[in-house]
């Protein structure tokens, strides 16, 4: 989600009178304090000439995105920017809710719209809204999510708007529009009202465009949980539709869905959960922060005061905000808790949405924080070149895809605009930079699949031409490269333009204070102007650099732990609670300590132990949240300690002409043979299909195989055989693709290959597995090319900039005639087989049944529907510091000779997820035992 543009100037010429509140003191504010910054002694500040030529290189880099788009994907929603087509929803694999955002509307030109007239690109502008008005129909048999049209497509349709009305007033582009993109936002607005058809105004999370909710033909309708988000995310588009048609029912349902979620807020903490029962308004899921579930209805209650002036917006905001700073901000950290007991934190991972939040602490006018987040986050992206979607509070990847989302370049420009530190300016750079190095691919810029290895995954969603090239464009402008103020409008969550003068036009909507209804207030706390950011930094530009350093090595060098609660309250008095990854079995101490929390340890025959909470035997209530902390990182230390002993994936690189290193294949690896971990430059050479193709006998075309890496088919043997066989034709690796066709990394998850159960210490070449998908795309290659090489390693190595350089340069109009290669990228969970099906056997990895999870005795679970278990330990050896290098993902190991019988599970056994799940059912019994005392 996008954050706010900031507290801008009202007006909009001869449309209405500037806003009453005077939001022009933080626009002044900014000016000051950025010449105070910029000129300071030693600041690095950039010169005017790279600032520009950074701009232009954003410029090009959304042509190449855009125009990439058009030529391959138009009408098409997305972009495939691997395979060089567009994404049409029911034409490709379902990707869950993902595919929600499509609704057969081109969605990536609508979401674009007011971006090419932030670019400076309007002549390309007036072309795409004719696009628009003639080729998109928005009556379509399709089931959508209300959240995503309505910040993609409502909102794209409205910021299109917004900017037509003003190249018409300036004369010289978008003579000829009527208001035809509002005529289909306001045709849009009634189709999504019928998800509003429940008793407690929060609509449905889908509709259909052409049936509605609960026709027979509308294939939803039958759900009963939303995110907090996907409710509380409608005001400012619901909101401007209304006051730019005089309509007034669109604000209200909008209006209705915001007070219902506050007045359902819980009433101690002040904050609200991830889910909510559209009917009930009861919460589904109890845990609270500021990222995924609940980002941008936080944004939009700040932002509905700024755009719409109603003061209850704002009395709510500070209220929620002063809870998020109380309970989920750990600097430089920001991690859940739960809403009914939130000194307790929910998980001890972070996801990448919540990277927004610095920039809406700017908005707010809390700059300190904002500066602490952003630095840490920038320091988990120059170790990882992105941002992953999830990682843990010492900073390893949790999950590790990155679908370019803007949030941290969001944030960045509107901390630029703050401090006025070149620092910024800095940071967009790198920004830049890794986009350029690792993402572009001939046909646009390909999502991450994974952030470790660096492999590719055939997506490039709207919002990155809606929303990246934007901020970063913005970042670089001065004033004089823009070609309206950009301090007349606000942003919404998607980063669309919506006009400052909405505030006074069609106030159909009487601004009764229904906040004041639920609590009593005290507006003394409350900042009904923006700051002026002259009070922020009084005569001190190295403010923001003397906030930032402190956390320069955060990532790399240390391991943060934020003071708990009970330390907090109780000083430097006792010791802070024992944590799982220091726990020893045969500490006295530390057993005292668990008594103490609730805690009992039980000894089993195995020479295991076990423990076992009980919050009710704890000394206090204070000591029953250290228990329940305590049994939660228990059990994630263990979970983490069983991914380890895994085998992450590895990269298959193809680098000849005309890729050179941009398309990246996630492989799954071997037990055997070379670990490519152990050899950083990898395995390179050209490809080669060996005779016969499945590597089960002796090859017969040695003299092709010699001195390169073998192709070869899965099947009919074991995969260690084969690599005997080309080992012992020559080859110096091997890739094995999956005989299932069509299977694709993009559905299943991919596995590790396992030996024949003798000593496989002969094999010395690398070998690596990939699907018939990707594997298609090096035969591909082979076909077209001829010659193809590749890179075997453990992650993804820099581009060859030197040679593809010089390959433009010798062939520079054919440079795009590649782009149907079709490339993939891999999946992050890799599974082993150690044995080849015979032919016609069922060889699908997908099957759970089929699925053995790797396990040792030191990580068996003993369960009860009454207690609260973790994985028993090992009393010889206390579990390893969490601050370490492996970034691994979960795995799965099975033999194909079991691929059709079901696994025997020890009864003593049970999975992660199920452990979670008593773990929550302990949590809520908890909660409602202590309910007095909260």
């Amino acid at each position: 989600m996008s954050g706010a543009a900031g507290c801008q100037g009202g007006g909009g010429g001869d449309r209405g009178p500037r806003w009453r509140r005077p939001w022009k003191l933080l626009a002044l504010g900014l000016l000051s304090a950025s010449s105070v910054l910029a000129a300071a002694p030693g600041a690095g500040a950039m010169s005017k000439e790279e600032k520009r030529r950074l701009g232009n290189q954003v410029l090009e880099m959304f042509d190449h995105a855009y125009s990439n788009y058009m030529e391959h994907a138009y009408p098409a929603d997305e972009l495939m920017p691997l395979t060089c087509r567009g994404r049409v929803r029911g034409q490709e694999p379902s990707r869950g809710d993902v595919d929600d955002a499509l609704g057969k509307f081109s969605l990536t030109l609508i979401d674009t719209l007011d971006t090419l007239v932030v670019l400076n690109k309007s002549k390309e502008f007036e072309e795409a809204v004719k696009k628009v008005i003639k080729d998109v129909n928005l009556d379509n048999d399709i089931v959508v999510s209300v959240f995503e049209t309505n910040i993609r497509v409502l909102g794209g349709l409205l910021g299109g708007h917004s900017v037509a009305i003003m190249l018409k007033e300036k004369g010289e582009y978008m003579q000829w529009y009527n208001g035809e993109l509002l005529h289909m936002a306001k045709e849009l607005g009634y189709k999504l009202l019928p998800a509003f058809n429940t008793t407690s105004g929060l609509p449905y999370p889908r509709v259909n465009l052409k049936f509605g909710v609960r026709h027979p033909e509308a294939r939803t309708g039958t759900e009963t949980d939303t995110c907090t988000a996907c409710a509380g995310t409608l005001i400012l588009e619901f909101a401007a539709l209304s006051r730019f048609t005089g309509t007034s029912i669109f604000e209200e349902y909008a209006r209705k869905a915001l007070d219902f979620i506050w007045e359902k807020r819980q009433r101690s903490s002040n904050l609200v959960g991830v889910t909510i029962n559209i009917h009930t308004g009861d919460w589904v899921r109890k845990d609270s922060g500021v990222g995924a579930g609940i980002d941008s209805y936080y944004e939009y209650l700040l932002k509905a005061y700024v755009l719409l002036g109603d003061d209850s917006f704002l009395e709510r905001f500070n209220t929620h905000y002063d809870a998020i700073m109380r309970y989920i901000s750990q600097p430089p950290l920001l991690l859940d808790v739960h809403i009914h007991k939130p000194m307790l934190n929910a998980r001890t991972w972070m996801d990448s949405l919540l990277a927004f939040f610095p920039g809406l602490q700017v908005l707010k006018g809390d700059i300190r924080p904002a500066i602490e987040t952003h630095e840490m986050l920038y320091q988990v992206i120059k170790k990882h070149n992105f941002l992953p979607e999830a990682f843990t509070t010492d900073f390893r990847v949790h999950w590790a895809q990155h679908p370019l989302r803007p949030e941290f370049a969001e944030s960045t420009y509107f901390l630029y605009k703050a401090t006025g530190d070149p620092y910024y300016l800095e940071v967009g750079k790198t920004l830049i930079e890794n986009l350029n190095k690792y993402a572009r691919v001939p046909c646009g810029f390909a999502a991450m699949k994974d952030v470790r290895t660096g492999s590719h995954e055939d997506r490039m969603d709207s919002f990155f031409l809606a929303e990246m090239f934007k901020y970063l464009y913005l970042l670089f402008a001065d004033k004089e490269d823009m070609i309206f103020d950009i301090e007349d409008y606000i942003f919404t969550t998607e980063a669309h333009l919506l006009p400052l003068w909405l505030s006074t036009t069609n106030q159909t909507i009487s601004k009764k204070n229904t906040t004041t209804e639920y609590t009593e207030l005290d507006d003394s706390n409350f900042d009904w102007t923006c700051p002026n950011t002259q009070i922020l930094f009084p005569n001190d530009p190295m403010f923001a650099q003397s906030i930032r350093e402190p956390l320069k090595n955060v990532v790399d060098k240390s391991c943060p732990r934020g003071i708990s609660r009970a330390e907090e309250s109780l000083g430097s008095g006792p010791k802070p609670p024992l944590r799982a990854r220091d726990f020893m079995a045969s500490n006295p101490e530390h057993l005292e300590i668990l008594k103490k929390m609730g805690v009992s340890l039980i000894h089993l025959k195995d020479g295991r132990v076990q423990l076992v909470q009980h919050a009710a035997q704890a000394a206090s209530s204070l000591d029953a949240e250290d228990g329940l902390r305590f049994m939660q990182e228990m059990i994630e230390l263990s979970s983490q300690q069983q991914k380890e002993q895994q085998l992450p994936p590895r990269a298959v690189q193809i680098v000849s002409h005309p890729f050179f290193g941009r398309v990246v294949l996630t492989a799954g690896p071997a037990q055997f043979g070379m670990d490519l971990s152990k050899h950083k430059a990898g395995t390179r050479g050209f490809v080669a299909t060996i005779k016969p193709y499945n590597g089960c006998s002796e090859i017969t075309n040695p003299e092709a195989v010699k001195e390169k890496i073998a192709l070869m088919q899965r099947g009919q043997c074991m995969f260690a055989e084969k690599a005997r066989n080309i080992q012992k034709a020559g080859a110096i690796g091997g890739i094995v693709i999956d005989d299932n066709e069509g299977s694709s990394s993009d559905t299943a998850p991919l596995f590790q290959m396992a030996g024949d159960g003798k000593n496989t210490d002969d094999i010395t070449i690398p070998m690596l597995f990939l699907f018939n998908k990707e594997g298609n795309i090096i035969l591909d290659a082979i076909r077209e090319y001829e010659t193809v090489e590749v890179l075997l390693s453990d992650k993804a190595k820099d581009r060859d900039l030197e040679m593809e350089n010089m390959d433009q340069k010798l062939s520079e109009n054919d440079s795009h005639k590649q782009n149907s290669e079709e490339a993939t990228s891999a999946s992050q969970d890799v599974g082993a087989v150690s044995e080849e099906p015979e032919e016609g056997e069922n060889s699908d990895v997908t099957d759970p049944a089929s699925l053995s999870p790797a396990h040792t005795d030191s990580e068996s679970v003993s369960i009860s529907n009454q207690d609260s278990y973790v994985p028993g330990t090992d009393e010889a050896s206390a579990p390893e510091p969490a601050c370490t290098q492996g970034d691994h993902q979960p795995q799965e190991q099975k033999t194909e000779t079991e691929s059709n019988s079901k696994v025997n599970w020890d009864n003593k056994v049970q999975p992660m997820e199920s452990i979670l799940a008593d773990w929550n059912e302990d949590i809520e019994a908890f909660e409602m035992m202590e309910k007095d005392e909260l």
